[in-house]
């Protein structure tokens, strides 16, 4: 194993209040139950004499007779069973307690949700442990009533088996909501009998993108893409969802991401314009027209789906709406005037409490991403917040209910490790020990406002994403780490790596292609200080070093320091319990900037640290894939300006500066950059700037001459390009700035 008999610490979970961190049980075996339990009291080192499970009664549907089934078998009789379960009303919602004696497990459920994940969690001590169970009183409730897994299926298309395997993982790590993305801009996935043209137009494009959005120039594939769902089909994966306690929320996008309806209907759409199904990645500004004839093709649209999903949510995107189409529509500026509407954003915002109050006129909530708030927020929506927290925050404090699902922790589109061999995605890092640490709740919130987070869920975008054993890669590791976010009261992250690894190893055995980046040790390196670059390595302790250059070969432990004082390739990989990671390599080009100090006026944004200032300066580029990681510093909205110091006057020839470039992902060069020298580090002057920033490709590099600048201070000052520019990909809001090396001649 990984890590060997850490305690586990546990909660108490009392009948009718939620667990209290005041009550902690510790013991040092291995429960291997994700999530973890609230309570679980061990009976010391003894084990249960069981040797066959006999249930009675079975009080659920066929999914839950088909856990049974993989442990045992049911009677009629009572007197031959030694698992007997039953309702309980003095439990809280989702809830149970499971009880394994010598010779008798009882299991006591708030409601069909309790008793299905008290049957879970027997499943998984029997998967792990066999039948080698240990004597073991469990209490167990979820920390949040909303825990969601979301997945895309428009930008590429998966049938219904393979949604049903979804579902089937959700359901073993007590995931209760699917959010199903059925339309988009690159294919409209659900039968609407009303509109047949959504099924022969708006479900296949004629191509798809090759590569990554960010690549110049685009490259397609020439082949026709397309797929959708039945109404059949639909109503079958809902029962088969419900069966395992998972409702399903569809999303209908409106106003944005509405090409391919427009494809089929161009009429929904502002003037005279032919419409494709779009072929490529982004944002585009083809909406929806705020007339009539719109809002009947939506209501339209909406009866149908709300006979197909029971759930009371509906979600309405909301999301990356351009607003060029209806600033330059006749129409649109009457509308705004007769209904004394101030902006575009409060012309979304009419959009959206228009069909708010329809689908609520069903019986209905609408959920709609954060920008549902922009110039105004429907009354009784619903905040799904993905920009940060922020949206979030404020939702909640106008007495919104929010599900927290912020890009930064919660976006499984993202890479999942820092290496340049990982499977093309997105961009982004975000790493299992990351999700695993995210909390919905956020410390600003006042304790009165806490009750509208409703919990979180995780994003599957599928740009990048076009098979399922994809989806696995992609999602399964990560969505382990989130249920435990969401449903444990009390997380330990070392002891959750005991268990993870076992469930991983389980499900790699079954086929399943399930990421594991445990082995893969994460190097830090640290510079910026006035000292030699040090490369050190986070990992476990226990975990031994192989690292190796030209200078040889050394052994180190995980969390020593190295002084790296030449440039070249360093090679190392990791070795703890006879299991050895794969080798890697890191590249250093050491410069006269990597033992100076560095300040930054404004820090990075705490989205994409880095390893702080320091990355700027420590020889080593990041990758030309990603914009995560400790390389790439990040900067929402601000300049990047920092003050390098050299201890003493030297001489130099030029400075070499590295950006990344996504506007489809609102990331941008920089509007200017200017150089300054001082003697002092007070009184600065400016010798050199530059306003000719561009790149055909994601990666800039601009080389600025210095020519033989003497001096002890060099000030650099990054300008920010500001707001993203109308008709873009989050048009209005700010741009990211990234900075890689900063490295000095």
């Amino acid at each position: 194993m990984l890590l060997i008999f850490f305690s586990w610490f546990m909660v108490c979970s009392c009948k009718h209040e939620s667990p209290s961190i005041n009550h902690i049980k510790t013991f040092n075996h291995q429960i291997p139950i994700i999530p973890a339990p609230g309570v679980v009291e061990l009976k010391e080192d003894k084990v249960s004499f069981l040797k066959k499970l006999v249930f009675f009664p079975f009080p659920g549907n066929s999914y839950v007779a088909s856990l049974i089934g993989k442990m045992g078998s049911i009677t009629s009789d009572s007197s031959k069973a030694n698992v007997i379960s039953h309702f309980d009303s003095t439990l809280v919602a989702e809830s149970y307690v499971l009880d394994i004696s010598d010779k008798f497990i009882s299991i006591r459920a708030a409601d069909a949700s309790g008793l299905q994940y008290a049957l879970t969690s027997l499943a998984q001590l029997i998967e792990y442990r066999g039948m080698s169970l240990p004597i073991v009183h469990i209490e167990d409730s979820p920390k949040f009533k909303y825990r969601g897994m979301h997945l895309d299926v428009a930008r590429h298309f998966f049938n219904v088996d393979e949604v049903k395997k979804y579902l089937d993982y959700m359901a073993y790590y007590k995931f209760n909501n699917f959010h199903w993305h059925l339309t988009d801009d690159q294919g409209w996935r659900i039968e609407i009998l009303k509109y047949p043209k959504l099924q022969e137009v708006a479900a296949s494009r004629k191509e798809t993108l090759v590569g990554h959005y960010n690549d110049e120039p685009h490259r397609y594939d020439g082949q026709k893409y397309e797929g959708y769902y039945t109404q059949e089909e639909i109503r079958d994966v809902v029962a088969y969802a419900m069966k395992r306690n998972i409702n399903v929320i569809p999303e209908i996008e409106m106003p944005g991401h509405a090409q391919a309806a427009l494809a089929a209907y161009p009429e929904l759409g502002c003037g005279k314009a032919s419409y494709e199904v779009a072929t490529d990645w982004g944002v585009f500004g083809n909406v929806f027209c705020p007339n009539e004839v719109t809002f009947k093709f939506l209501e339209d649209v909406i009866d149908e789906v709300i006979t197909l999903f029971p759930g009371k949510y509906i979600h309405i995107g909301g999301d990356e709406c351009p607003k060029d189409t209806w600033r330059k529509s006749a129409f649109c500026q009457q509308l705004m005037k007769d209904n004394k509407i101030k902006d575009e954003h409060g012309l979304q915002s009419y959009f959206i409490s228009r069909m708010e109050k329809y689908i609520n006129s069903k019986g209905k909530q609408i959920v709609g991403w954060d920008e549902i708030m922009e110039g105004g927020l429907a009354p009784n929506a619903t905040v799904m917040s993905w920009r940060g927290m922020e949206g979030g925050l404020e939702a909640a404090r106008q007495n919104h209910d929010v599900i927290m699902t912020p890009g930064s922790h919660c976006y499984f589109d993202h890479y999942q490790a820092d290496s340049d061999d990982e499977p093309l995605a997105i961009g982004g890092l975000t790493a299992l020990e990351k999700v695993y640490s995210w909390e919905p709740i956020p410390e600003a919130l006042e304790a009165d406002k806490k009750k509208y987070i409703l919990g979180g869920q995780a994003n599957l975008w599928t740009e990048y994403i076009d098979k399922y054993s994809k989806v696995e890669y992609m999602a399964y590791a990560r969505e382990i780490a989130m249920s435990e976010a969401l449903w444990s009261r009390r997380k330990d992250y070392k002891d959750f790596l005991i268990r993870y690894e076992m469930h991983n190893d389980a499900w790699k055995s079954k086929g399943v292609n399930i990421a594991n980046h445990l082995y893969q040790v994460k190097p830090k390196i640290s510079a910026g200080n006035g000292k030699p670059v040090t490369l050190s390595f986070l990992g476990p302790e226990g975990m031994v070093i192989d690292l190796s250059s030209d200078s040889g070969t050394e052994t180190i432990k995980s969390n020593e320091e190295f002084n790296v004082i030449r440039s070249g390739k360093y090679s190392y990989s990791s070795k703890i319990n006879n299991h050895k990671g794969r080798t890697s390599d890191i590249f250093f080009n050491l410069h006269k900037g990597t033992t100076a100090s560095i300040k930054l006026a404004v820090e990075a944004s705490e989205k994409y640290p880095g390893n702080g200032a320091g990355s700027l300066v420590n020889g080593v580029l990041g990758s030309s894939q990603k914009y995560g990681g400790a390389e790439w510093l990040g900067f929402e909205g601000s300049d990047c300006v920092a003050v390098l110091d050299f201890g003493q006057s030297i001489i130099l020839k030029e400075v070499k500066f590295r950006f990344f470039k996504g506007e489809g992902q609102w990331i941008y060069l920089p509007r200017s950059i200017e150089v300054f020298t001082s003697y002092d580090g007070k009184s600065f002057k400016s010798i050199t700037s530059t306003q000719k920033i561009s790149s055909d490709t994601k990666i800039a590099g601009i080389n600025i001459p210095l020519n033989g600048a003497n001096t002890q201070f060099l000030k650099i000052k990054i300008a920010n390009y500001g707001k993203i520019p109308q008709g873009a990909a989050g048009a209005g809001h700010k741009a990211w700035l990234f900075v890689d090396e900063i490295e000095i001649n």
